[in-house]
């Protein structure tokens, strides 16, 4: 007997889930349209505003994409469908936003590290951010490389506060679709829904961490169209840079993922399940992108 889970027809393209030693094949999503819009500010940049992250450097900075997508057997980790969409649709947008974008595909565990170490090691003094997107297989804390797992705090230490100074106060963002976990999320009815100054500052400061779902959850992956969370993302970053702050662009990615996509299935317990991503944020000032 065929297996339930298998890929199916090429021409039906599925949801899948990065998820630790699982994999869920026979998912379709339902998006639709997002019609939000929010309102727009002030382009015009406020060098000298103290909640606002200074922007007037030669460059915005590199955005280093890592896609993993196939994994070693010894890890039990699934082949990732649907994650070079990811990739490519990241490499547009924060090219376009202005990052100079470096993608690395299928990076071990130590591969991954020494990326994030050799990062650190380079001089930002020009730079205004630090951005970085990672495409994996996940659990709670927990990020694979394709050799196996790694802490996702170890892989972070690197560019705290404490070890690479020329990003010291700049905004260091994480935008990370991997499960956190395995649970399933129901759904619920609903009737509606200044810089020279010489100061100390935490080492764990100007961080965000973007994650594509809620902490003990699945993250779903459409096999043709890529993550709901990667989708959404580029298209608010896309849609919003210039006009809207990062935090509420991040909100913007959180209603289109919540309310554009559910998925469908033939597998029970399986069908009309939703996901929320869920932003921690470190940040001490408003990041607008440029226009």
């Amino acid at each position: 007997m065929a297996d339930p889970r298998g890929d199916g027809d090429a021409q039906s393209p599925k949801d899948e889930v990065d998820a630790l030693k699982f994999s869920l094949k026979s998912f379709r999503s339902r998006p639709d349209e997002e019609m939000d819009s929010g309102p727009i500010n002030s382009s015009k940049a406020a060098d000298s505003d103290p909640y606002r992250y200074k922007m007037d450097y030669p460059s915005l900075g590199t955005c280093l994409i890592i896609n993993n997508k196939n994994f070693h057997p010894s890890t039990h980790m699934s082949y990732r469908n649907g994650t070079d969409v990811d990739a490519a649709a990241a490499m547009k947008v924060f090219r376009d936003l202005g990052y100079k974008v470096q993608v690395f595909n299928d990076q071990t565990v130590e591969q991954m590290k020494q990326l994030m170490l050799s990062v650190s090691k380079e001089d930002h003094s020009d730079s205004a951010s630090f951005a970085c997107v990672l495409l994996s297989h996940g659990d709670e804390g927990i990020i694979y490389g394709t050799d196996g797992l790694e802490k996702f705090e170890n892989l972070t230490q690197s560019l705290k506060g404490d070890c690479c100074k020329s990003l010291v106060g700049k905004p260091k963002l994480f935008f990370i679709q991997a499960c956190r976990g395995s649970a399933l999320d129901d759904g619920i009815e609903c009737d509606s829904v200044a810089e020279s100054t010489a100061e100390r500052i935490p080492v764990e400061a100007d961080f965000l961490y973007a994650y594509s779902t809620a902490p003990g959850y699945y993250s779903w992956r459409n096999t043709a169209n890529g993550s709901w969370f990667m989708q959404s993302l580029c298209e608010m970053l896309q849609r919003h840079h210039g006009e809207l702050e990062l935090m509420q662009i991040m909100t913007r990615v959180n209603r289109k993922v919540a309310l554009s996509f559910e998925s469908a299935s033939n597998l029970p317990g399986f069908s009309a399940k939703k996901q929320i991503p869920c932003i921690v944020s470190m940040l001490t000032k408003d990041f607008y992108f440029p226009k």
